[in-house]
């Protein structure tokens, strides 16, 4: 188990690097990512959320259980509210838009190439967590005066304003991205 790194944290609002080493360390990355997750509980982490600036993200929903590197999402047009929280904002959920369905596509630990159809609960998993990579969190979707009492929420916990951990660096090599 790692430790879920809270928001405020700057890990999580930076873009990750593309996962370009399909090795025995992606490997422990995702049983890491997935042990953590697991004993949360959580519906999906994304490596960001442990320290690790790398595309890579967990899921665990209606006893499915997989992970996603690199993902490229396809989003349906139709839009859905749901409650949705997040272990970096622990005890806090908020009525978040999301698109209905999802085809996600990426690749597993070993490099091979996948599709996730998700819709409902797995359609909004991906979406977090794929926002996660990029730097976004879910309160960033709510509109202005949401977002507003997202922040009070966040302000009021015993947790927020705690010191940040040490930021972990990825054996992986990183490619340089251009903005």
């Amino acid at each position: 188990m790692q430790p879920i790194r809270l928001f405020g944290d700057p890990v999580l609002r930076t873009a990750a690097a593309p996962v370009v080493t399909f090795d025995k360390e992606l490997r422990k990355l995702v049983k890491d990512l997935t042990d953590t997750m697991q004993d949360a509980p959580g519906a999906g982490l994304a490596a960001p959320q442990i320290g690790v600036s790398l595309r890579v993200f967990t899921y665990w929903v209606d006893d499915e259980l997989g992970h996603l590197c690199n993902p490229v999402l396809t989003l349906s047009e139709d839009i859905e509210e749901g409650e949705e929280g997040c272990l970096s904002l622990p005890g806090l959920a908020f009525s978040t838009p999301r698109a209905r369905s999802v085809v996600a596509r990426g690749y597993n630990m070993y490099g091979e190439s996948v599709e996730l159809l998700g819709t409902e609960i797995m359609a909004r998993c991906v979406q977090h967590e794929t926002d996660h990579l990029d730097g976004i969190i879910f309160i960033d979707r709510l509109d202005a005066e949401a977002r507003k009492e997202a922040m009070k929420a966040i302000r009021e916990t015993e947790w927020f304003g705690e010191p940040s951990p040490v930021v972990q660096f990825s054996p992986h090599q990183v490619t340089q991205r251009w903005l």
